[in-house]
C-alpha cells in the first residue's frame, strides 16, 4: 500500500511513477476523500475539545457548590449534548470516509525503483547476464524431446488420468518422477537454509487478511482459489504465508535481517493464459514451489535483493542448468514489486529461455498493507519493514529443464550429480 502521506504532499511524484508501470491510476478521488476526512477530523477535534471545556467548566462550578438548575448549568449541558450529538454523527462519518481511501489506496500498485528501467511492456526489460554457456544443448545436430513428450514416454509424467482425477493442467507424478520432485524439493530447502533461511511449514489454505496484505487481493481475486464457505484460499505461493507470520507486529530492529524458505504447494487459476503453456509442467493450476522471504531495514533492501537472486541462481548452477537474468522493465513489474529481476532456465526443446523464478524487492508496500513495522532501540516511533520474496525455485520448471538438459539420445535421462544423493538412481528409463 502507498503512504496516504505521500499521495498528498507530492503527488506529483507518486503520479509520474505509477505512469511509469503505464494504465491509467488517478489519484484525485483519493486526494479528495482525504480532504473531506481530514475537515471532519479538524471538525471533530475541535468539538470534542469544546466537550471537554463544557465537561470541565460544569465540574468546576458544581464543586463550588453551584445549582445545577441554575440557567448556565443548564445551557452548559444542553450545549455538551449538542456537542456529543454531532460528534456522534461525525465519527461513522469519518470512518466510511477512512474505509473508502483504503479501498481505493489498495487498488494502486506498489511505486518503481529509480533503478528499474522504462520500460511499457516484457520486449522492454534488460539482459543482465547468462551463465552455463558451456551446458547448452539444442539447435539441429541433436533432437531434444519437449519435457512433456519425454516425461510421458519414461513413464514419469501422467496428464490424461490428471484429468480424470481434477481437470486440465494437472499432472500425476510417477514413479522415478515422483522422487525426483521429491529430491527437488528436499536439494533445495536444504540449500537455502544453508544459506541462513529459517524452514517454515506454513499452512496451504490461508485467510483474506494474508492476501490482502501481499498484495493478492483484492486486484487478483480470479487467480486465486476461494474456499467461500471458510473465507479461506489455498495459497497462490508460500511468500503470502511466510510474509504475514509478522502482520500486525512490532519486530525489534535488532532482529533484522529476518529470513525464512518454506515449500508449500501453490494453486493458480492462471485465468489471463488462456491457451499458453497448454502443454506441460510449464502454467499448471497446481504446482510445487520453494520460496524465500525477507523482513529487513530498508537501509539494506537493495542489497538484500541481489543477494537473494545469488542464492536462487545457486540452486541452477549446482543443477548445472543454464540461464539468464532480466530486469524488469516499470511497465512489466508485479503488482507489489518496485524492483524485480526474473531468472530464466534454458529448455532445448524450444530453443529458448524461459521463466523459473522472480526475485522482488517490495520496500513498504506490504509491510504497510500488512502492518509490519520495527523498533529500533532508543528512537522514538516506529518504521514498516522492507520485504522480499522470490523462488527458489518453481520445482516443476526444474524439472522440466532436467528432463531436456539432461536428455540422452537413447531416451533416458540422467539425474544430476548433485541430485544423486537424495534418489536410489542415477538414470531415468522407462
Amino acid at each position: 500500500m502507498l503512504d496516504i502521506k505521500q499521495i498528498r504532499e507530492n503527488s506529483e511524484f507518486v503520479r509520474d511513477r505509477l505512469d511509469r508501470r503505464g494504465g491509467d491510476y488517478d489519484l484525485s478521488p483519493i486526494l479528495e476523500l482525504d480532504k473531506q476526512q481530514r475537515e471532519l477530523q479538524t471538525t471533530r477535534s475541535q468539538l470534542q475539545a469544546r466537550s471537554n471545556e463544557i465537561g470541565k467548566a460544569i465540574g468546576q462550578k458544581m464543586r463550588r457548590g453551584g445549582n445545577p438548575k441554575t440557567e448556565e448549568i443548564k445551557n452548559l449541558k444542553e450545549e455538551g449534548n449538542q456537542v456529543k450529538a454531532q460528534l456522534a454523527e461525525l465519527e461513522p462519518q469519518e470512518k466510511e470516509l477512512i474505509v473508502k481511501i483504503n479501498e481505493l489506496l489498495l487498488q494502486l500498485p506498489n511505486l518503481p525503483a529509480d533503478t528499474s528501467p522504462l520500460g511499457q511492456n516484457e520486449t522492454e526489460n534488460v539482459e543482465i547476464r547468462r551463465w552455463g554457456d558451456e551446458y547448452l544443448r539444442g539447435g539441429e545436430e541433436e533432437k531434444i524431446l519437449p519435457h512433456w513428450e519425454i516425461g510421458e514416454k519414461l513413464g514419469i509424467l501422467d496428464f490424461k488420468r490428471a484429468v480424470k482425477i481434477a481437470q486440465s493442467r494437472f499432472v500425476n507424478l510417477i514413479g522415478k518422477g515422483a522422487a525426483l520432485e521429491r529430491a527437488l524439493i528436499n536439494f533445495m530447502l536444504d540449500k537455502q537454509t544453508e544459506a541462513g533461511y529459517v524452514e517454515v511449514m506454513p499452512p496451504v489454505l490461508i485467510n483474506t487478511q494474508s492476501l490482502t496484505g501481499t498484495g493478492q487481493l483484492p486486484k487478483f481475486a480470479e487467480e486465486s482459489f476461494h474456499c467461500v464457505e471458510d473465507d479461506l484460499w489455498l495459497t497462490p505461493t508460500a511468500e503470502v504465508p511466510l510474509t504475514n507470520l509478522y502482520r500486525d507486529e512490532v519486530i525489534d530492529a535488532a532482529e533484522l535481517p529476518i529470513y525464512h524458505c518454506a515449500y508449500t504447494p501453490c494453486f493458480r487459476r492462471e485465468a489471463g493464459s488462456y491457451g499458453k503453456d497448454t502443454r506441460g509442467l510449464i502454467r499448471l493450476h497446481q504446482f510445487n514451489k520453494v520460496e524465500m522471504v525477507k523482513l529487513v531495514s530498508p537501509d539494506t533492501s537493495m542489497e538484500e535483493l541481489e543477494a537473494m537472486l545469488k542464492n536462487a541462481t545457486a540452486i541452477l548452477e549446482a543443477l548445472k542448468l543454464p540461464y539468464r537474468i532480466i530486469e524488469l522493465c516499470t511497465g512489466d513489474l508485479g503488482f507489489s514489486a518496485a524492483k524485480c529481476y526474473d531468472i530464466e532456465v534454458w529448455l532445448p526443446s524450444a530453443g529458448k529461455y524461459r521463466e523459473i523464478s522472480s526475485c522482488s524487492n517490495c520496500w513498504d508496500f506490504q509491510g504497510r498493507r500488512a502492518n509490519i513495522r520495527f523498533k529500533e532501540k532508543g528512537k522514538k516511533g516506529t518504521n514498516y519493514v522492507h520485504t522480499l520474496n522470490g523462488s527458489g525455485l518453481a520445482i516443476g520448471r526444474t524439472m522440466s529443464a532436467i528432463l531436456e538438459n539432461y536428455q540422452q539420445a537413447d531416451g533416458t535421462v540422467k539425474i544430476p550429480e548433485v541430485l544423486q544423493s537424495y534418489l536410489q538412481f542415477t538414470v531415468i528409463e522407462k
